[in-house]
């Protein structure tokens, strides 16, 4: 008689390897649960589970067989991983107090007279990847080194409106063979608390600093934003067009935008994000006529920001005004975006990027990966991607990213593996 065995391959590896997960050695048509359990963040408990049923073979095996019940739907070789939830509400923060630690989930099988126990172990960074913290020349931020033998193209990752220092992405990019700059421009230790006038200088600096210290291979210097850093990147490559090789921008503006959630209550969210030569840049909240906060702001939460922003976008004078000049970028550009972006409407400022860079005749090579009732949460895969309302960090309302846990789940999946294949291309157009 077989004895029932649970099998995931590969055990231990980066956190964006698919596992296969097996259970082999069942009666034909038994039905048994799996269930996960992860603890992530400040040692928070995450679980999920579902029950499927053997083939004719006695084997159920995740990449293959949809559960009949549980946390997902539909086959899914990781749906156990994205569809985990909190055991404490509120609850998000998805890795470890630090980057270098392993994400460990427990795996178990259990069911009439089956009893079965493993582990699946996720990395951000690979063995041998350095972690250098910078507090230099006015810069604050993380560089993490490749494991190989340098120089290695780099890339420089940019946060949204939730300030701090991105180092689960930073980590990631170098586990992948590029040297990785998570340069943090307001909360974080020396910096302002909020976005309100920040210098796009101190972006120069950072790209300066990052090429005389590391020297990258063949000058390849890519600059990778979400959200606020999303509108960021497109604005820097459209003013520093020499210093930037690619632009990675997630869930991206196609306007210059003001405070907003991170701005400085004395400033007010309509004042300005962003200073150039020490002026503000014209944003579309200002002398906007059609301009209204008050869908965002009335009835009960959780509240869609996006819903404000669609109101800026109806007025088309401060729309054009307030326009990214992307056609002045000079690098290869790829957009990832959700049709049901609960912040602001991604989907349809990659749109308005295309069809201006279209509108100029671009030459460089422009992608757009838009993922249908996707929202705004798109990071890499394999992470849970349940908890779409959140508490704003620096302005506290509670608000919606938007999405569904399975298309956010998908979209983290499309979209790292469309930025790796990207960035190979661009290296490549690069030595030419």
């Amino acid at each position: 008689m077989t004895h029932p065995q649970l099998t995931i391959e590969p055990i231990d590896d980066l956190i964006d390897v698919p596992r296969q997960i097996r259970v082999s050695g069942l009666a034909s048509g038994q039905q048994v649960q799996l269930r996960t359990r992860t603890y992530r963040g400040q040692q928070q408990l995450w679980q999920s589970q579902a029950v499927f049923q053997a083939d004719a073979n006695g084997t159920i095996d995740l990449s293959t067989q949809a559960p009949l019940s549980g946390s997902y739907e539909g086959v899914d070789p990781m749906g156990l991983i994205w569809s985990q939830r909190p055991e404490q509400e509120g609850e998000r923060e998805v890795f470890g107090a630090q980057v270098t630690d392993p994400i460990c989930t427990e795996v178990e099988v259990v069911g009439d007279t089956v009893q079965l126990a493993g582990q699946l172990v996720q990395r951000l960074a690979a063995p041998g990847v350095q972690r250098v913290e910078i507090r230099e020349n006015g810069l604050v931020g993380t560089v993490f080194i490749p494991a190989t033998a340098g120089p290695h193209p780099a890339v420089m990752i940019l946060n949204g409106s939730g300030g701090g220092i991105n180092e689960p992405r930073a980590a990631l990019y170098a586990s992948h063979g590029y040297l990785a700059f998570a340069l943090a421009y307001f909360k974080a230790p020396g910096l302002s608390d909020y976005i309100s006038n920040t210098p796009l200088e101190y972006f120069k600096k950072g790209l300066d600093w990052l090429r005389q210290t590391y020297a990258p291979l063949n000058d390849f210097v890519a600059i990778n934003g979400q959200s606020r850093g999303g509108e960021l990147v497109l604005l820097l490559a459209s003013i520093y067009p020499k210093d930037v090789s690619a632009v990675v921008a997630y869930v991206p503006g196609a306007v210059v935008h003001s405070g907003q959630n991170a701005a400085d209550p004395a400033i007010g969210r309509e004042g300005p994000a962003w200073l150039l030569n020490g002026e503000p840049l014209t944003h579309v909240w200002a002398n906007n006529k059609t301009a209204t906060w008050a869908p965002y702001d009335e009835g009960p939460a959780p509240h869609r920001h996006e819903k404000a922003i669609l109101t800026a976008l109806q007025d088309p004078e401060a729309v054009e005004r307030a326009r990214i000049p992307v056609e002045r970028i000079q690098a290869p550009i790829i957009l990832l975006s959700g049709t049901d972006d609960g912040a602001w409407p991604s989907s349809l400022y990659s749109q308005m990027v295309v069809e201006r860079l279209t509108q100029y005749g671009y030459t460089h090579e422009v992608q757009w990966v838009d993922t249908p009732d996707a929202g705004h949460s798109i990071v890499f895969p394999y992470i849970p991607t349940t908890q779409l309302i959140y508490t704003h960090p620096v302005s506290k309302r509670v608000s919606t990213s938007g999405g569904r846990p399975d298309a956010n789940a998908l979209s983290d999946a499309t979209s790292w593996s469309a930025i790796k294949a990207f960035l190979s291309r661009a290296q490549r157009g690069k030595k030419q």
